[in-house]
């Protein structure tokens, strides 16, 4: 009995301290809260003595740390040692790779396309090699994520690799000799840019990552050299990244002293404004912004700045809404703890994150288009899958983009820039689209009812 009591005990402080360590403030409203942790002590003894299996106390303590993180929203995290090593190690950009795109074909990790430049490229790994072992650890069974993970690594660090090869004339698979490839830094390409009919420039962002804006510089200008008149840049399915690159590129389109976007919070010390200083390199041209379900955080900055700032016209559809500050804070013991702090406002005032817990607060939250475009998500897919399925062989010439799929998204865009179409037409058009689709929507519920009706006693 004394045991059971001094067991209790034990799992009371280790929950006080780690709730301590993540809400400082929690000591001083331990009172109110002594029965809610008592409960939360029996729940874990309870299991702990009667569960069919053996429990560790230290996990359930940290599931029920994370139970509480996880009540709050779905960015805030609790880490544990190994994924909070491995944050810090991505923060520092620490990790490399070999660069190739990898999929599972007939159950093999098989390489789908090396990336030009980079250690698989310059080592002669081909479209439709299959990777059988890294570092001898056969991978034929494993998760693609896992066998991702196998070669991954610090930069510099090698790994060495076994591969299997198609022989064009028989058909078979044949084993190659082994290699040791050297990691390094995978910069992938962001940033596609082409001039469309009408004098329209084109940009499509992949993402928001360190070298974003350099790239989207480089595109600027040598569209502007081919005689750019207006510009289309297009952040569909772009779920965002670094917060620099967001304010920089928007600092691009901008007037001197534009608000960008800001942050706000509880604390006082959270707010934070971002603004820019000077008259931006393309400030002067017609632009229009492309925006879907898939666009988010930084994408979202880049077009409400655009936006609230009547810099240019955004097309598409509601973007995801994902527009919150997190804080990373170490723990005891080697966690850590990822907190949102604040969100991201507009610059005239409209919260960007999109509460999706919250049903009463559907329509809060996201980028809002100017024009809504509806594309069916499987077809809008199509169009960015043409970037993603281009084939680099090592010794042949790089391949071109094939850009064939209907983009109604795109087209709109260039018949407003291009005067086919003004604004409020465009509008108008959208109006009777979104009226079409919910008088279809209906018809489809009213079926639907139809079908499943029973059928009458006779």
């Amino acid at each position: 009995m004394k045991e059971k009591k001094l067991n209790r005990y034990a799992i009371l402080a280790a929950i006080i301290f780690f709730i301590g360590t993540l809400f400082p403030y929690a000591y001083a409203a331990a009172d109110n809260a002594l029965k809610q942790l008592r409960t939360l002590v029996d729940v874990v003894e309870f299991v702990k003595e009667n569960y069919v299996e053996p429990t560790d106390t230290d996990k359930l303590v940290a599931g029920a740390i994370k139970g509480v993180v996880s009540e709050l929203d779905d960015f805030s995290q609790y880490l544990d040692a190994k994924d909070y090593k491995e944050l810090k190690n991505e923060t520092r950009g620490e990790f490399g790779g070999l660069g190739m795109r990898l999929q599972k074909v007939d159950g093999f990790v098989t390489v789908m396309s090396p990336m030009p430049g980079t250690p698989a490229f310059k080592a002669g790994v081909m479209p439709g090699d299959r990777i059988l072992r890294v570092d001898d650890k056969d991978i034929t069974d494993v998760k693609l994520e896992e066998a991702v993970e196998l070669m991954r690594g610090s930069s510099g660090s090698k790994v060495k690799l076994t591969l299997s090869r198609k022989d064009e004339k028989t058909g078979e698979y044949k084993t190659l000799p082994d290699l040791t490839l050297k990691r390094e830094r995978i910069v992938p390409e962001v940033v596609y840019h082409r001039m469309l009919p009408g004098k329209v420039g084109y940009i499509y962002m992949v993402d928001f990552s360190g070298h974003s804006f350099e790239e989207v510089k480089k595109a600027l200008a040598d569209l502007k050299k081919q005689g750019m008149e207006q510009l289309v840049l297009d952040l569909r399915f772009n779920p965002g990244g670094l917060l620099t690159g967001a304010v920089d590129i928007a600092k691009l389109f901008l007037d001197a002293q534009q608000m960008i976007v800001y942050t706000q919070g509880r604390k006082p010390e959270y707010y934070q404004e971002f603004k820019t200083s000077s008259k931006g390199a393309y400030a002067a041209i017609p632009m229009a912004v492309l925006v879907n379900q898939g666009s988010a955080s930084a994408s979202e900055i880049v077009s409400g700045a655009l936006q609230d700032n009547h810099r240019a016209i955004v097309l598409g559809q509601r973007s995801f809404g994902k527009a919150s500050v997190q804080q990373v804070m170490p723990l005891a013991g080697g966690a850590g703890l990822r907190l949102t702090i604040a969100h991201y406002y507009t610059p005239s005032g409209k919260l960007i994150h999109r509460d999706y817990r919250d049903k009463t607060k559907a329509n809060e939250g996201g980028i809002f288009p100017d024009v809504e475009v509806f594309m069916d998500p499987n077809e809008e897919v199509k169009i960015f899958m043409q970037y993603n399925n281009v084939v680099y062989t090592p010794g042949q010439k790089k391949a071109e983009i094939k850009l064939d799929a209907k983009d109604p998204v795109l087209d709109r865009a260039v018949e407003i820039l291009t005067g086919k179409i003004s604004l409020e037409e465009a509008k108008e058009i959208a109006a009777k689209e979104a009226q079409v689709r919910k008088e279809n929507k209906e018809k489809k519920i009213e079926a639907q009812k139809t079908t499943t009706k029973p059928a009458e006693k006779k």
